[in-house]
């Protein structure tokens, strides 16, 4: 069924008191500044600066993950002073590696207005309503998008409901208890509010980093806006958890093996209720999403669907036609909606 308006959706839920969860892609990014935010930018980015040597590189590592690239760059050059390799080549190893990182920190910088109060409040407002829409019905929002737009709206508009499971602990509660202590919190991590959570960042995010023990969300401080704070930690050596291009194989790959993301799939795998989509391509390279989709359908048992249905907002007859023959994958209900009538923007 195709809908003339996003408020018909809205309403039609409504009317079925289901769960509304959102689901958003490039598109999304894309409306705010179809200039700025493209598919893949940060690689792109990297590719066009015409350097050959990192574009051998690239071309010969077969992976869009920069910190994959990263480490086999590191292990490679570690290698080399192991079995008394050429200095000459080591050298090499490393421009390209910090040629990487410099790309990186200059693709992130291009490719986002320079810190949250450039976007303009009205914007900034009336994308928080759209989202905040969702979170009112008990519903989540799902993005595989890994730039700041997001981020900075829910940060800056302080919607109550909204919760990415990051919090702060108490590193000393005996100490305070015992009135032995100020209280020492923890950067901001994963975890505390879990429970909790209704933001989820299915492909990872520019402010997250893994440490290994933990994933953290870079913040605002007083030291620097956003954007200086995570490209001080990559100069650092310590790259966002971000899922770049590749098939749908490659990205499950790469969520699996990070905690947060894996967690953020598995949610998204088992929703109860409706999905809309804004922006989202449902391409080749998002067959995993159309997995966890059905999975959701089917939770948690065959018997029992969960996942009810799925509006996919269009452009245009092509998105139409791909929704259609998307129907053919999906085992909820698809539906299609004007996405033009969404005005996330304002």
């Amino acid at each position: 069924m195709h809908y003339d308006s996003f408020e018909e959706v809205m309403t039609a839920l409504a009317k079925k008191k289901r769960k509304a969860h959102l689901l958003l892609g490039n598109g999304f990014s894309m409306a705010y500044d179809s200039s700025i935010f493209s598919y893949n930018a940060l690689f792109d980015f990297v590719e066009s600066l015409k350097d050959p040597l990192l574009a051998d590189v690239l071309g010969a590592m077969k992976t869009k993950n920069f910190e994959l690239m990263m480490e086999q760059l590191d292990a490679f050059s570690v290698l080399l002073d192991v079995l008394g390799g050429d200095q000459t080549l080591k050298a090499k190893v490393q421009i390209v590696h910090d040629g990487l990182r410099k790309s990186l920190i200059d693709a992130i910088k291009s490719l986002h207005p320079e810190h949250v109060f450039k976007v303009p409040d009205e914007k900034s407002a009336s994308c928080a309503k759209f989202v905040n829409r969702f979170l009112e019905t008990g519903g989540s929002i799902f993005t595989s998008n890994y730039d700041l737009l997001l981020y900075w709206v829910l940060m800056r508009q302080g919607i109550p409901s909204a919760c990415d499971g990051f919090g702060r602990e108490l590193l000393n509660p005996v100490e305070v208890e015992n009135k032995t202590e100020e209280a020492d919190w923890s950067v901001l991590r994963w975890g505390p509010n879990r429970s909790r959570q209704n933001v989820f960042y299915v492909h990872g995010s520019l402010p997250l980093f893994d440490t290994g023990t933990n994933v953290e969300k870079e913040q605002y401080d007083q030291e620097g806006y956003l954007l200086e704070n995570i490209s001080a930690r990559i100069n650092a050596d310590d790259y966002p958890v971000f899922v770049t291009a590749g098939t749908g194989e490659e990205k499950l790959a790469q969520i699996r093996a990070n905690p947060y993301l894996a967690d953020s799939y598995d949610y998204l795998s088992s929703v109860d209720g409706s999905i809309v989509t804004f922006g989202f391509a449902f391409g080749d390279s998002d067959l995993h999403i159309v997995d966890a989709l059905n999975r959701a359908t089917h939770f948690p048992s065959k018997d029992v669907p969960k996942l009810w249905s799925i509006y996919i907002g269009v452009f245009s007859d092509a998105d139409k036609a791909r929704a259609t023959a998307l129907e053919k994958l999906m085992h909820a209900k698809v539906n299609t909606y004007d996405a033009t009538t969404a005005l996330i923007w304002g």
